[in-house]
């Protein structure tokens, strides 16, 4: 008997790259490390529970059966929880090092947490923010709490 799993996950999160390379090394640059199952064409990261992909443009408008695909616009938003202000701080610096670009620095937002949000080298949106409602598990997995 096949075993049955949760529908509310994700596993494999695929970025659409305009250039593999200089991806690989703005990632690298952030300090995420490819996964060994990486092979030409498209890069893995193994995160917390799920996968990062990414994979040249034009090859993933193929692979979905399209033409072409616009560049990331931000209309989804990719977020990395930190356990505190001052990590915020630091993951959100380390990125801009990177070669990312801030698209609004961290600050106390209204729902009582910190956060800001920046672009990676393709205009994909990350947000990096501590939420003192949800606290991270010692591995950094966020596990939503009861009530919420």
């Amino acid at each position: 008997m096949a075993r049955t799993l949760p529908r509310q996950r994700v596993t494999l999160i695929t970025l659409g790259v305009a250039d593999l390379a200089r991806a690989q090394r703005f990632y690298a640059a952030w300090g995420w490390l490819p996964h060994p199952q990486s092979q030409p064409g498209i890069l893995f990261y193994q995160m917390n529970g799920s996968a990062l992909a990414l994979f040249p443009l034009a090859d993933l408008a193929h692979d979905q059966g399209r033409e072409t695909l616009p560049p990331g616009s931000g209309a989804v938003t990719l977020a990395q929880n930190c356990t505190d202000r001052a990590e915020v701080d630091a993951v959100f610096d380390a990125a801009l090092a990177a070669g990312a670009r801030a698209l609004k620095r961290p600050e106390a937002v209204f729902w009582g947490g910190y956060s800001g949000y920046l672009a990676d080298p393709d205009g994909h949106v990350w947000e990096i923010a501590c939420n003192p409602f949800w606290p991270l598990s010692g591995d950094g997995a966020l596990v939503l709490p009861d009530g919420v």
